[in-house]
């Protein structure tokens, strides 16, 4: 690639940066660290602000800087020989502090940007696949690098971009799109959607060599039919059209490295007795649920539950490390166990308490309480509020949008 080529991309995609609309304020703008030891890693779903918040940094730190979008096609022949032409179109720009968008792309990334911390440039990174990355600085950038995931809004993200105030009118506008910015933006589904095929074909048929994407369509739709329900690899390959359950378990992965779902464990104290176990789907955005899920007039307790793991997960879990987990004994079972080894929370999710539930949801927590030694429960709920307590135990139970917003 020539050096005039090169420089000709960065200028267009700096310029187009420039004249995007600065964005609501995310709340991962104060996580990013202004140092120039370790590269700053942003990892999550397409779409969900990451450019938008590297511009929100730059302008914080108000200083010049380097920009290029690997995900461009004039860079689809980008090659290592073409970092000497990188070096110099960077050298001209005078810039300490570069920004690499979608840098998965990039062959080799991983020690040319390791080169330029070398060097003192202070680097930071975005990204939408969870596993090249993590392998790529776990490997080459070891103790280098600091990693943030970004998901499409947040509740309290939302009610910024809407200038709403905390409530359940807002919270059912929330519940009924998700927080996908281009989505709220432009009021149009239709971006969730695309979003959707171009991952599933562009991010994952075409990087796994899946020949058969209408299976990887298949059981997508159907585990966005079915999010929060418990979910067997062997059982599933009916529903996708496939021969074994190993392939269910490639897509799995594929799913979750593309940031489009997480599947939960059951606890327990063995690794193998968790691996045999069911999982818990759980889908990075409602909007998500809304656009590709054949049902979900009747699943409005599934999609709140989801609305929270979402929320748990931006505050607990990480793709490497997670720490959420679901209860289970064999009579009873509690949503969300969060950080069971050191403090653990017990939360059920309910989206109405009645006579009909009010028991199987308060034996549910109440085992896990006593599982894991915890005196406080929850149960976030709709709109309904309470306390119970028994004995030493106490249960509040609260808005979702209460306790998140």
């Amino acid at each position: 690639m020539l050096q005039a080529e090169l420089k000709k991309i960065y200028l267009t995609q700096l310029e187009k940066l420039r004249k995007t609309d600065d964005g609501t304020y995310r709340d991962a703008l104060a996580d990013i660290p202004d140092i120039t030891t370790h590269a700053f890693v942003v990892c999550g779903v397409r779409r969900c602000g990451k450019s938008t918040l590297l511009q929100q940094f730059v302008k914080k730190l108000n200083k010049p800087f380097f920009y290029l979008n690997f995900d461009d096609l004039r860079l689809l022949e980008f090659s290592v020989s073409d970092y000497a032409v990188l070096d110099a179109v960077i050298e001209e720009s005078k810039s300490s502090l570069i920004f690499f968008d979608e840098i998965q792309a990039a062959a080799h990334w991983e020690l040319y940007v390791r080169q330029k911390l070398d060097q003192g440039f202070q680097v930071v990174l975005t990204g939408s696949n969870a596993s090249l990355l993590s392998r790529e600085l776990g490997t080459k950038l070891t103790g280098r690098h600091i990693v943030k995931e970004l998901f499409p809004f947040s509740y309290s993200e939302y009610l910024r971009f809407a200038h709403a105030q905390k409530g359940i009118q807002s919270f059912e506008s929330y519940f009924q799109t998700g927080g996908f910015p281009e989505y709220l933006k432009l009021n149009n589904s239709e971006v969730v959607m695309q979003l959707q095929k171009d991952i599933l074909y562009r991010d994952i048929a075409v990087r796994y060599n899946v020949s058969d994407d209408k299976s990887l369509q298949r059981l997508y739709v159907y585990l966005a039919s079915n999010a929060a329900s418990l979910i067997s690899p062997s059982k599933l390959k009916t529903v996708a059209g496939v021969k074994s359950h190993t392939t269910i378990l490639d897509y799995f992965s594929y799913f979750e490295n593309a940031y489009l779902l997480s599947l939960v464990p059951k606890f327990a104290w063995s690794q193998k007795a968790q691996s045999l176990a069911p999982k818990k789907v759980y889908f990075t955005d409602i909007g998500l649920i809304r656009t590709a899920g054949l049902t979900f007039s009747e699943n409005a307790g599934h999609i709140l539950e989801n609305f929270v793991f979402n929320e748990l997960r931006r505050k607990y879990g990480t793709f490497d490390d997670k720490q959420i987990f679901y209860y289970s004994d064999d009579t009873c079972e509690c949503d969300f166990v969060v950080n069971p080894l050191f403090a653990p929370q017990c939360i059920q999710v309910c989206l109405e308490l009645n006579l009909d539930n009010t028991g199987r949801e308060l034996n549910g927590l109440l085992a896990a309480m006593d599982f894991f030694k915890v005196q406080e429960g929850l149960i976030l709920t709709r709109d309904s509020r309470d306390l119970f307590i028994k004995e030493d135990k106490k249960i509040t139970i609260m808005p979702a949008w209460d306790y998140f917003g």
